[in-house]
């Protein structure tokens, strides 16, 4: 049995609390100090850089405009432009590139 003669404190909500004994039964463990010193030392936190959902996010928002541009032409002329087309499906594509970056990074995380 190890000695351990160092004391830490930590103060939480009673709802913090109940969530601890939560995460320790679902971990099968009993006791909290066994917890709190395994995920201290074991457990990890997540730190996600969302600057591609935000990029994702921007091509969204121009593709959004572009189709609501090309609905309103085809709307008062009849008719849509072949060149309209292919620029909503080239900024489609984009878009799927850039969630299939995002994607990949999530699965590496996992």
């Amino acid at each position: 049995m190890v000695e351990r003669s160092k004391r830490i404190e930590l103060r939480v909500t009673a709802d913090e609390l109940r969530q601890i004994h939560e995460r320790m039964q679902e971990a099968g463990i009993s006791s909290l100090t066994a917890y709190m010193i395994r995920m201290a030392l074991h457990g990890y936190i997540i730190v996600m850089d969302l600057s591609d959902l935000k990029e994702v996010l921007r091509l969204l928002q121009i593709s959004g405009n572009n189709l609501n541009q090309y609905a309103k032409k085809a709307n008062e002329t009849g008719s849509i432009y072949h060149e309209d087309i292919e620029e909503l499906r080239t900024n489609q594509k984009e878009i799927l590139q850039e969630m299939r970056k995002v994607l990949d990074r999530l699965t590496t995380i996992m």
